[in-house]
């Protein structure tokens, strides 16, 4: 609850504004505007700053909601509250059509196709004659409540910011769930997430709806409080200006939308009011100031003006710790007892004329410890991306429990008991290790998206966030619990790694160098985990370097050079090996 009273307390000074006396409608005019920009550059910070989709289109979202409106109140007599769900659906379709081609698209190619369509559709606005062309729809009738007609500025001042303050806790509650970890968790990439069972196009699109209605209902409250309607408000520079409003507030700050929205209108506005009599109406000069005023800021707040602000408050009073009492079911142990879990019969991969791995074949039994060795660039690491569905096989056949895994996409790999971590650490730096490795109990959650929204995914929250911190006890690192991951050494992240894997509650743990960054006390203390949990009846197969740690922790060992496996067996026979000698441990050993 204490979490909720700023919010509160900043609901009550919103609400009191108005009442002010002496306040200028002027005033309140442009708290209206900002309003409505910080509803669109809330949508923008779950869209770019949290998921890492950057869009200068979503002005053109804002048209789809104020012309939907505008049609059904001008020309069918649609009551202004009816046409809000259908303004906010026509908005959602738009998002889903252009959504499924756009969040496909990867690096500079998803900004320039966002550019693109939203200067398709700012032409297409201006064309349609049902739409009015360059002229647009007038006479758009204001919103009522009875005798209430919200015709000035300082009536429909409550609706916006209502609509501001409701969008704001509905996108809070969705990044504070499993869904939202799951956005946050597509910044750093789409294979740690899909690791974990994260079904990335599902997740990117959802969040480009997302921000698509949220822009929507900006829209249709636009066309309400102007009461007409015209292609100039939905062109790619409102885009442009949108997006810069969420960078300046902060990306990935649901609040920094709100804060950079106040920012830059009330700057455009002086800057556009005082200039012209600075400067004896020279033309032009409060765009040049503006942008010099954004570099300056976001010099001194490169990471947005809110988290500048929120770093040099008095700090906040720490998460609750989660209940350790809360379960989730456990994986059916009668898996675990099958006598071989893994099944790599020559596999094989090849990058055009390059064998990376060249029919290559062993097996992992339960409750077994399997090490794979050999130099860089033996292919240990491609076959951990075989066997995890990362990368597709050129050949052979690779099986779990029985199962034919050959090219199954890694969310299906997951599902089965297969956990990993990676060889350059994949954690996103900017959520806390309980949120890192909470990631990986993604499948063994329940609540979807409007749950979440709706905060009705607390019980399953509570059990997924209790087995993270299980996990988080287990490996160690309880007194880092709340820690940014991005602050920990690399030993530690690759700790945070293994718990996040463990939240599979997997019959297989695929470990990619583990041992990589730890003091030997800390190698240590890993090879007595690992062992555990051979000994609970996990099995774990891993690539390794550090042949000491390797050679004192291995149950049996597999040898690759040059992607073909030259030795199997115990450590005892690989030190004894003479083609591992030759080709790996050296001639002098």
């Amino acid at each position: 609850m204490a979490e909720r009273l700023p919010i509160f307390l900043f609901a009550l000074v919103m609400a009191a504004i108005p009442f002010i006396p002496g306040m200028p409608p002027f005033w309140i005019a442009l708290l209206d505007n900002i309003g409505l920009s910080a509803l669109v550059a809330m949508g923008l910070v779950l869209l770019t700053g949290v998921g890492g989709l950057t869009s200068f289109g979503q002005a053109a979202f804002c048209g789809f909601g104020a012309y939907t409106t505008a049609v059904l109140t001008t020309a069918y007599g649609l009551s202004p509250w009816l046409s809000l769900p259908l303004s906010l659906i026509v908005s959602g379709i738009a998002a889903v059509v252009l959504g499924l081609i756009t969040v496909r698209l990867s690096g500079h190619y998803l900004p320039l196709g966002t550019l693109a369509w939203g200067i398709g559709l700012f032409y297409l606005f201006s064309k349609l004659e049902f739409l009015g062309r360059n002229d647009g729809i007038s006479g758009v009738p204001p919103l009522s409540i009875g005798s209430l007609k919200m015709i000035d500025p300082g009536t429909i001042y409550f609706a916006i910011w209502i609509a501001v303050l409701l969008s704001a806790l509905l996108t809070v509650n969705l990044l504070d769930s499993r869904t939202g970890r799951a956005i946050r968790a597509l910044r750093r990439g789409h294979v740690a997430a899909e690791a974990f069972g994260i079904h990335t196009p599902r997740a990117k699109l959802l969040v480009f709806i997302h921000a698509a209605v949220l822009a929507g209902l900006s829209g249709w409250l636009y066309a309400h409080f102007e009461r007409t309607v015209n292609p100039t408000p939905f062109g790619v520079q409102a885009g442009i200006e949108y997006l810069f409003i969420a960078v300046v507030g902060g990306a990935g700050y649901v609040w920094g939308g709100v804060l950079g929205a106040a920012i830059v209108v009330i700057l455009k506005e002086i800057l556009q009011s005082y200039l012209p009599y600075l400067f004896h109406g020279e033309g032009q000069l409060e765009t040049i100031v503006f942008g010099i005023l954004l570099v300056m800021l976001l010099q001194l707040a490169p990471t947005g003006v809110w988290p500048w602000l929120t770093a040099r408050l008095p700090g906040k009073p720490g998460r609750k710790r989660p209940d350790t009492s809360l379960t989730l079911p456990a994986r059916p142990q009668a898996a675990a007892t099958a006598a071989v879990l893994l099944r790599i019969d020559n596999a094989r991969k090849q990058f055009g004329g390059v064998v990376a791995v060249n029919n290559v074949s062993f097996d992992v039994h339960a409750r077994e410890i399997v090490a794979l060795i050999g130099p860089n660039g033996a292919g240990k690491s491609t076959t951990f991306n075989l066997v995890t569905g990362v990368l597709t096989s050129s050949g052979g056949r690779i099986s779990v429990l029985g199962k034919d895994i050959h090219n199954a996409p890694p969310q299906e790999v997951v599902k089965l008991g297969v956990a990993r971590t990676f060889q350059h650490v994949k954690l996103v730096p900017d959520m806390t290790v309980l949120e890192n490795v909470a990631i990986g109990a993604h499948l063994r959650g329940h609540a979807g998206a409007v749950s979440s929204l709706l905060r009705l995914d607390r019980a399953d929250e509570a059990r997924l966030l209790a087995e993270a911190a299980r996990q988080i006890e287990r490996v160690g690192l309880g007194d880092q619990i709340d820690q940014l991951a991005g602050n920990l050494s690399l030993g530690q992240q690759r700790i945070v790694e293994i718990a996040r894997a463990l939240c599979v509650d997997p019959i297989l743990l695929l470990l990619d160098e583990p041992a990589a960054g730890l003091r030997h006390m800390e190698k240590q203390q890993l090879a007595a985990l690992l062992r555990q949990l051979r000994d609970g009846g996990m099995s774990v197969l891993l690539v390794e370097h550090d042949m000491g740690f390797v050679m004192n922790l291995a149950d049996r060992i597999v040898v690759l050079d040059f992607g073909t496996k030259i030795a199997e067996g115990t450590p005892a026979d690989i030190k004894a090996h003479p083609d591992v000698i030759k080709a790996y441990l050296g001639a002098v050993a």
